[in-house]
């Protein structure tokens, strides 16, 4: 099971994840835990590595942290890429993603900045994008949802099952499979 999270914003535009989800995580044990960056302080990086075997985490435009600017993972038969995304214009933009998980040579792209979850799947490429959104819902500085977000996700093979949620009146749950060729 994989926890994927970012654009976190503590303490500059949020105090803390919301209490519904910090409840929620709390008794999960995640296999992985992947950041999209933007977390922006040290007490939010210790607490998602805590929650997982492994960590990955990649730098945001807002992080002052030292953190790697990209990272690939291999798990199962996939190759899982992660970036923050800064630096995509207009943000993102799903062909400039796919071009970038082109030439990262990966099945699946993790990115963040949006502020805005997302699940998209280009059949022609092969390529599944993936965006947690913010999970404090913070203001993203264009935009976003302003709804707190993360994703769990299971891979087995080159099978991917998305878990999406949402805090909305309560945890609000979108799922998602996916079989990549």
């Amino acid at each position: 099971m994989i926890l994927v999270i970012g654009d976190t914003h503590i303490p500059d535009r949020a105090e803390w994840l919301p209490d519904e989800i910090v409840e929620f995580l709390k008794d999960k044990k995640f296999d992985i835990v992947i950041c999209t960056g933007d977390l922006t302080s040290e007490k939010v990086l210790n607490y998602l590595k805590s929650l997982g075997r492994h960590f990955y985490v990649v730098e945001g435009n807002m992080d002052y942290l030292s953190l790697p600017r990209n990272q690939i993972i291999e798990l199962e038969e996939l190759k899982i890429g992660v970036i923050h995304g800064h630096g995509i214009y207009p943000r993102g933009d799903k062909k400039k993603l796919l071009k970038i998980a082109e030439d990262m040579k990966v099945d699946v792209l993790i990115s963040g900045h949006t502020h805005y979850p997302d699940v998209y799947f280009d059949d022609n490429k092969n390529i599944l994008l993936l965006n947690p959104g913010s999970a404090t819902g913070a203001w993203g500085g264009g935009g976003g949802s302003m709804i707190p977000s993360f994703m769990i996700l299971r891979v087995k093979g080159r099978s991917v099952d998305i878990h999406l949620y949402e805090l909305k009146e309560r945890l609000e749950l979108k799922s998602f499979s996916f079989n990549l060729r």
